[in-house]
C-alpha cells in the first residue's frame, strides 16, 4: 500500500481502513503474529523485552510507513501520544492473569500491553482501531488509549488484545 495512500494529507490520517489494515495485517491471526515476533526478535533494532508502543511499527511495516518523511510523521504522532498519555494516571491493572500489575500511567499501561502481547508464548494477537475524540468531550484535545482483553474460555490468559488509540478532536478539514 503506498504512502499517499495511508497518509493521504486528510485529518483522518489514521482513522481510515486502509491504515488500519496496513497495521494490523501484522497481528493477527497467530501464524502472523508468530512470524511478526520472529522478524522482530531478528532485528538489531529492537528490544522485545523493553518493548514501547509503536516501536516495532517501522520494522514490521517500512512500506506502509513509505518514505523518511511517512516514518517522521509516524515518529511524531506515536511520540505526541506517548507525552500525552504519560501524564494520565492509571489504576486498571495489566490483565486478569495479572491483576497485582497495575502500571502507575496509561503509557505504561500501553506498553505493558503490547509487551504481553508480543513477549507471550505463544504471542496474544492484536487488533488496533484508531478513533477521534468526541466534539464534546471534555478531554477533546488529548490522546486517550482504550485497551480490552478478549479470553478464551474458562482461562483467565488473555488471547486478543483489542487496542484502540483516542486521537485528538481534530473535526473536518477546511
Amino acid at each position: 500500500m503506498s504512502q499517499a495512500r495511508i497518509f493521504g494529507g486528510s485529518v483522518a490520517i489514521y482513522n481510515n481502513p486502509q491504515f488500519k489494515a496496513a497495521m494490523n495485517i501484522h497481528y493477527s491471526p497467530l501464524e502472523t503474529m508468530k512470524a511478526s515476533v520472529a522478524l522482530l526478535k531478528a532485528s538489531p533494532q529492537i528490544d522485545l523485552a523493553s518493548l514501547q508502543f509503536g516501536q516495532y511499527q517501522p520494522i514490521l511495516s517500512p512500506q506502509e510507513l513509505g518514505t523518511d518523511a511517512g516514518l517522521k510523521r509516524w515518529m511524531k504522532e506515536m511520540g505526541g501520544a506517548r507525552l500525552q498519555l504519560s501524564t494520565k494516571a492509571n489504576t486498571k491493572p495489566l490483565s486478569n492473569d495479572q491483576p497485582d500489575v497495575v502500571p502507575l500511567t496509561m503509557c505504561c499501561l500501553l506498553d505493558a500491553c503490547v509487551r504481553k502481547c508480543f513477549n507471550s508464548d505463544p504471542p496474544i494477537c492484536m487488533v488496533i482501531d484508531v478513533k477521534e475524540q468526541r466534539v464534546d468531550s471534555p478531554d477533546r484535545d488529548t490522546h486517550d488509549i482504550e485497551l480490552v482483553w478478549e479470553y478464551g474460555g474458562t482461562d483467565k490468559v488473555p488471547t486478543l488484545l483489542r487496542l484502540t488509540m483516542v486521537c485528538p478532536f481534530v473535526g473536518p478539514a477546511a
